[in-house]
């Protein structure tokens, strides 16, 4: 089974940038959540858009390398595994072929009506496996 990954491109703002001359280690942060966000958007089914919000349930970053105010970066977004409300995500940022920063996160599906967890279903699921 074949994951289907997501190209987030990132833009960098220069508050992004910390006294250090880089962006800031909590950006990135940021950017997983829109990277993965916008990957769910991408590819599940429109009602599943409705329906669904998503909740950071853990992060796991590491950093590699910096981010300066003009570069050029994408996040690469993989949804790895579903398990009931849970999906787990991998994304690399990048510069290029250079990884800035790896980052393996869990989230929770949750009912966008209840604000309750709910399981993913195989068919939506289906859509990020192929």
């Amino acid at each position: 089974m074949t994951r289907t990954a997501h190209l987030h491109p990132i833009g960098i703002e220069p508050g992004d940038i910390d006294f250090m001359g880089h962006v800031n280690n909590a950006v990135y942060l940021k950017w997983v959540q829109e990277a993965v966000v916008g990957h769910w958007r991408k590819l599940a089914p429109a009602e599943a858009v409705a329906r669904h919000l998503w909740v950071a349930l853990q992060h796991e970053i590491t950093y590699r390398k910096p981010a300066f105010l003009d570069d050029d970066v994408v996040a690469k977004v993989v949804l790895e595994k579903v398990e009931g409300a849970r999906a787990f995500y991998r994304t690399m940022i990048q510069r290029g072929e250079d990884v800035l920063a790896e980052v393996k996160s869990s989230w929770c599906c949750v009912d966008a009506g209840t604000l309750r967890p709910t399981r993913i279903a195989r068919d939506i699921a289906a859509h990020f496996f192929k």
